[in-house]
């Protein structure tokens, strides 16, 4: 694998890559197992939306994964299980223990009539079975759509029946902290809303009473007591859907971004390598679910590709204390640590005392995912967790990118607090101004764009590739629209701004608007609402909802509480509202058009300057609003 050495190296990196694209990214691919060879390297077309990466060749996410280690590596250390109750004993399982149970399992899948190209839905907690699933699911060539298991069974259902998926993986319950999950109970109720599924494997994790369905339902145990542990890997076309990943949009239903094998397999392997500048015998921890990308990319198959350990943890940052984090990294002798900047907040908020216990030796790099990270915090993590020793990688990417974009690389990039600073090798990075022009120069600030492909990308949304081309290639015609916006300071590095769409950043999770408003509109309480974000300690932004109540509904507070209940039902608690304001009105135009700009103004306490408001339809409807903002 191609590894970045030092910053002169970077530059001619990337210099190669964009002007011999092909030839970088076929020496790229070099590295990994294949049944068969490419016949071409790329591709595309942005207008169209059609994007194919090592057209001909053939190869297999799991054999790259598992399979090609086993000579020189079968006994080392592939995956580590750090259990929610530290009281519990860890679990690690070898490359060759790890293939064993993924061999077993597909024989498993297979067993059940799963084939190529059927949709398998995995709703499972932070456990070794979920990685195993997906690896399973990858090595016979069906699609799998991991669904983080803290979603209602309302938001599983329609997942579920947008992909039409046949099978169904779930654990009976879960515990996050001191709190427990009824996962099987609210599969149970998303079930009776969801024909296409035919099975449901359970994971016994917690040995609670479960409703068990006759000729549906069955015990992960019973199928895997006799599967055979032996499995010939099939290796399919470069372009083979892998895994279908729901992400939120600006209108209300969530989109199935699909992903195909050849093209994120190198990409993930190719990022993980450098970014982190991985080296043999390490230990990596990313505290990301698999439920979301960072879990499926750099949790398990960026790792794997390259032969890592990878720790995967069950709880939370602050059970049964604020320090859990660094315990596991002392633990297991952690030497890459990559988590979200809202863990740093929260944990920043604590205080510093309980590092005085806390050894963290070990680490050597440092990594920050799934928003930009404020410079406070990172002077924190860098001060507090890395000793100011460990250099920190501020990496930018998306659930549709497959991969890290933006980022230092660790070591070899001079750093910049809250700055993302470089594109990768590949990567070709413009700001576009509101014209459809790219903004030349550096000082420059404007919508990010790239304009040109890179093996990662996603390729589609799932069943609907019209929408996947309007939401990402039709507002500068020719680039993939990523949807934030951009600063390039003097140095030309990269600094997010945020959302310039309807999507909230709420913790690393992307949450579409119009996705909240639907849940809390289908109350008949509820009139209308309007969401926006504003900024939070925290989560970098919080969710506030402002509605107009029916004239039947009684009590704000009961209203309020009504609203998070319902929400919670329909999407789940990460989508709660942290702020709800009844309005008599919303701000609208005269066409109709509820005017969120202003209400962002006001959520953000910014009451001073609202901007123009002589186009609506009641400018006094703004006065209100603003005397009763939270």
């Amino acid at each position: 694998m191609r590894q970045i050495s030092s910053f002169a190296k970077y530059h001619e990196e990337y210099k190669t890559s964009i002007e011999q694209p092909e030839a970088f990214w076929a020496e790229v691919a070099e590295y990994f197992a294949w049944g068969k060879k490419w016949d071409k390297v790329l591709e595309w077309n942005f207008t169209d939306a059609n994007v194919k990466w090592y057209s001909g060749g053939t190869t297999n996410m799991s054999e790259n994964c598992l399979d090609r280690h086993l000579e020189k590596h079968a006994n080392k250390v592939a995956l580590i299980w750090e259990p929610n109750d530290p009281k519990e004993a860890s679990k690690s399982l070898t490359y060759r223990q790890l293939h064993t149970e993924v061999c077993k399992f597909a024989n498993v899948l297979l067993g059940l009539g799963i084939k190529q190209g059927d949709r398998v839905c995995i709703y499972l907690p932070m456990i070794p079975e979920a990685a195993v699933a997906m690896l399973a699911c990858t090595r016979i060539g069906a699609i799998h759509s991991v669904v983080f298991a803290g979603f209602s069974s309302t938001s599983i259902s329609d997942r579920i029946n947008d992909s039409q998926c046949s099978l169904l993986i779930t654990a009976d319950a879960v515990y996050r902290g001191d709190k427990k999950i009824d996962l099987k109970k609210i599969v149970d109720d998303a079930l009776l809303l969801t024909p296409s599924i035919q099975k449901c494997i359970v994971f016994n994790h917690r040995n609670s009473a479960i409703d068990m369905k006759p000729g549906r339902d069955i015990w992960w145990s019973d199928l895997m007591a006799n599967a055979n542990p032996i499995h010939q890997v099939a290796r399919f076309e470069a372009e083979t859907p892998l895994f279908i990943l729901y992400t939120s949009g600006s209108t209300g239903k969530p989109k199935g971004v699909l992903h195909t094998t050849a093209g994120y397999m190198v990409y993930a392997g190719y990022t993980f390598k450098n970014v982190f500048n991985y080296q043999m015998g390490e230990v990596f921890f990313c505290t990301a679910d698999v439920g979301w990308v960072t879990g499926h990319t750099y949790l398990v198959y960026g790792p794997l590709l390259n032969g890592a350990t990878s720790v995967m943890f069950e709880g939370t940052p602050s059970y049964p204390d604020h320090g859990r984090f660094w315990d596991v990294v002392d633990k297991h002798k952690v030497n890459i640590f990559y988590t979200a900047p809202t863990a740093i907040r929260s944990l920043q908020s604590q205080g510093e005392e309980i590092f005085k216990t806390k050894d963290l030796s070990t680490l050597r790099v440092l990594g920050s995912v799934g928003e930009p990270i404020n410079e406070e915090a990172w002077h924190w993590y860098d001060k507090n967790v890395g000793k100011e020793n460990c250099p920190i990688v501020d990496t930018w990417w998306q659930t549709e990118t497959g991969g890290i974009l933006i980022s230092p690389i660790a070591g070899v990039t001079p750093l910049k607090p809250s700055f993302a600073t470089l594109p990768l090798p590949g990567i070709q990075t413009v700001l576009m101004d509101e014209k459809g022009n790219e903004i030349a120069g550096n000082g420059t600030e404007g919508n990010l764009c790239i304009k040109f492909p890179w093996p990662g990308m996603a390729r589609s949304v799932y069943g609907d590739h019209e929408r996947f081309r309007q939401t990402y290639f039709s507002t500068y015609l020719g680039y993939y629209f990523t949807g934030d916006g951009c600063k390039r300071d003097e140095d030309g590095y990269y600094r997010i701004t945020g959302r310039v769409d309807d999507v909230l950043n709420v913790s690393g999770h992307r949450i579409g608007t119009g996705e909240v408003e639907d849940a809390i509109n289908q109350h008949d309480y509820i009139i209308e609402s309007a969401v926006v974000g504003y900024p939070h300690d925290i989560k970098g932004q919080g969710i506030y909802a402002f509605v107009t109540l029916a004239g039947h509904a009684s009590g704000d507070e009961h209203v309020r509480d009504v609203i998070r209940k319902t929400v919670t039902e329909k999407i789940g608690p990460f989508a709660r509202p942290d702020k709800i304001q009844i309005v008599k009105h919303l701000p609208k135009t005269r066409s109709g058009k509820i005017m969120r700009r202003i209400l962002r103004k006001i959520a953000e306490g910014a009451t001073d300057n609202l901007g123009d408001t002589t186009t609506l339809l009641d400018p006094t409807v703004v006065d209100a609003i603003k005397a009763g903002a939270l």
